[in-house]
């Protein structure tokens, strides 16, 4: 039974309020940070855990609190990205509907160690039932005291805000968020000046993702060598995994990270296999956003090692023979998926989801559109392979944004790991133009 940091107490009836969750040991860094530790002590233990941000990026975050300007004579703003919109990805939305506090507390700790006395919280425009679980959490904490004038006695005092979005995937990127929140169209700025410098409101700011921050309780209270000590290599610590696709046991787990791909997937803890007894296809490991990977490249490396769930042996080879662990949204697709009808799927909504600011990337999303379109529905031809790599190619590295990138690499991907599928439904049209079409050959069989 691997650690359990973040959902140790999930299964505690009445978690969503106060009481029940101090009853845990809640709220005890907020004591622990304003009365015996300055702000840069709260610093040191963040960056000594080697904690990297949990919302796709994985950059270390005592790092970038480091980067937070200082003696600017301006405000300094904490802002907590809850902007869940990636594909396949739903464990900051698992983690604010059922336990609400674990944020608010790592938004006092985080925001007190950051020197910021306004925070807000910028929460995805769907998610509308969690918008009174978190007020009634943020109120209760008003009312103990952790939030408002002098917390717990001390001179720090804190205001916290949320704040719902209008429902564009767009605003997680951190600087067209920041846009939203000033009430202006969620387009991303130009960089530099990086938020650390220029962000809400032209004052220094830092973004970071729900379960980032959600875990700076428990690295204030054991201390970020004990943070450090779980997980393997610069991958320390947990990190939640959200489960789907074809498996038997879709949802929210906490894993250790350096477990093993194949453990995760196939053991009765976590997904419990492939669903109805049938093969593994492929994996996109890290929501929609990073390349798939077919069955024998998810489960071990190109070097014949096992594949682990972490930063680094999941990238292992470029994107040559890896991937991402990005968000950590585990889609899992069985021997009957079709791989060019699930890129398609992602194309319409990377395309749909543009901001359209860049031009690569306002064009290159509804081109690759357009073209699996084509060649899904049994009117494709062989040059629409080539020119989907192009225009692939041509979008990525050439946005303001990573939306491009996010657009472009499961296309490249899909193609540069099962080619023989897209080819395929151009060779044979009249199977494949019913949606309900037979599962494609393997490479072997076709």
């Amino acid at each position: 039974m691997s650690k359990k940091i973040l959902l140790e107490h999930i299964a505690t009836p009445n978690l969503t309020n106060i009481d029940v969750y101090m009853g845990t040991g809640g709220y005890k860094s907020v004591e622990k940070a304003v009365k015996t530790m300055t702000p840069d002590e709260v610093t040191e233990e963040v960056k000594k855990s080697g904690l990297r941000g949990r919302g796709g990026a994985g950059f270390p975050t005592g790092m970038k609190w480091s980067f937070l300007a200082k003696n600017t004579g301006k405000p300094s703003y904490l802002v907590c990205n809850a902007d869940e919109s990636e594909p396949g990805t739903f464990k900051d939305r698992y983690l604010m509907e059922h336990n609400p506090h674990s944020l608010i507390e790592g938004m006092i700790t985080s925001s007190y160690a950051l020197g910021a006395n306004t925070s807000y919280i910028y929460m995805r425009g769907e998610f509308t039932w969690i918008f009174p679980i978190l007020e009634k959490a943020i109120d209760e904490a008003y009312s103990k005291g952790f939030l408002g004038k002098n917390i717990l006695g001390s001179d720090y005092s804190l205001d916290l805000y949320m704040h719902p979005g209008g429902g564009a995937y767009i605003c997680g990127e951190e600087t067209a968020l920041l846009e939203s929140l000033e009430g202006k169209r969620g387009n991303p700025r130009i960089k530099p000046p990086f938020p650390a410098v220029w962000g809400l409101y032209g004052c220094p700011t830092v973004v970071n993702n729900v379960e980032t921050i959600a875990d700076v309780p428990w690295i204030v209270n054991h201390g970020g060598d004990e943070f450090a000590k779980i997980g393997i290599g610069r991958s320390t610590g947990t990190k939640l995994i959200s489960a789907c696709g074809n498996i038997n046991k879709p949802g929210v787990y906490e894993i250790e990270l350096g477990l093993p791909v194949e453990e995760f997937i196939f053991s009765d803890e976590y997904c419990g296999g492939i669903a109805g007894g049938k093969k593994m296809k492929a994996v996109v490991a890290g929501g929609s956003s990073v390349p798939i990977l077919p069955a024998e490249l998810i489960l071990k490396t190109a070097k014949g090692e096992p594949r682990l769930m972490t930063y680094e042996s999941l990238s292992d080879g470029g994107f040559a023979t890896g991937t991402m662990l990005g968000s950590g949204g585990f889609i899992v697709f069985d021997e009957n998926a079709c791989i060019v009808r699930n890129t398609w799927n992602f194309t319409q909504f990377y395309h749909h989801e543009s901001c359209g600011q860049c031009s690569p990337c306002r064009e290159g999303t509804g081109w690759m559109e357009k073209v699996l379109h084509r060649i899904e529905n049994g009117h494709g031809n062989m040059r629409d392979i080539d020119l989907l790599v192009d225009v692939a190619r041509k979008i990525e590295g050439n946005t303001i944004c990573p939306l491009g990138d996010a657009a472009a690499w499961p296309v490249a991907s899909a193609i540069r790991h099962f080619r023989h599928e897209f080819e395929y439904h151009i060779l044979h049209p009249d199977k494949v133009k019913d949606r309900n079409h037979a599962p494609v050959p393997t490479l072997q069989e076709a």
